[in-house]
């Protein structure tokens, strides 16, 4: 994998644990208010942390932290994911893993292997919206199985979604409410208007907590907790 960023403590990225992060490079998809350019555009520019190196560091803080989440970028583009998650796994930690659900075949041999145990998927907006969203067209029906292996098959988890005014705003939530109905927990994050894929972005303000509390007012017949992230 093209390891390109590495965060030794965090106690905010993986629920109930003190993680530390691992980001990938390389995305998928081309979501134009996504604050990690870097990640996607241009990130073979960047310096990569060899696999052996956050291997050592991860078995260096043990009793320091208590998870490992490998993010991105889409981590899932790699074939060699599994790998390195049974190296992560055999050092005794729990594995978060963030994916945007474009690839279900691998999502599924990662919990049938075991090698996640918590999963944190990213719903863009409704399914009408999906490619102006992410930036190209796709087979949503990719998106949808990935849904369901979650609801089905991981050991926990959650769906997220960004608010962005004028692209991703109420009517499109209470849309994926509907689609992920009977999830466990639904987030609600705030778009961040800094180092965006597209920078007309970056002038468009984030949405007001206010905004958001009546937007999962609006959610929860679907979900059975909405989590509001905001800054």
């Amino acid at each position: 994998m093209l390891i390109k960023g590495f965060l030794g403590t965090s106690l905010i990225d993986f629920p109930g644990h003190v993680a530390s992060l691992a980001f990938v490079g390389g995305c998928n998809f081309r979501c134009p208010f996504c604050h990690n350019r870097d990640l996607v555009r241009g990130f073979l520019k960047l310096p990569t942390l060899s696999e052996e190196s956050v291997l050592d560091d991860l078995a260096k803080r043990k009793g320091f932290i208590d998870g490992v989440e490998v993010t991105g970028g889409e981590p899932c583009l790699y074939a060699d994911l599994p790998a390195f998650l049974r190296r992560v796994k055999s050092l005794g930690y729990p594995v978060k893993l963030d994916t945007n659900g474009y690839f279900p075949k691998a999502l599924s041999s990662l919990l049938e292997e075991g090698l996640v145990d918590y999963v944190a998927m990213d719903v863009k907006t409704s399914p009408e919206k999906y490619a102006q969203t992410v930036g190209k067209v796709i087979d949503l029906s990719r998106i949808g199985r990935s849904i369901r292996m979650i609801l089905d098959r991981a050991p926990d988890y959650e769906f997220r979604t960004t608010v962005v005014p004028t692209l991703v705003g109420a009517e499109e939530v209470v849309s994926i409410g509907r689609w992920i109905e009977g999830a466990k927990s639904y987030a609600l994050q705030a778009f961040r208007p800094v180092n965006t894929l597209d920078p007309q972005y970056s002038k468009i303000l984030p949405p007001k907590r206010r905004e958001l509390e009546a937007m999962a007012l609006r959610v929860r017949p679907y979900v059975k907790e909405v989590i509001l992230r905001s800054e």
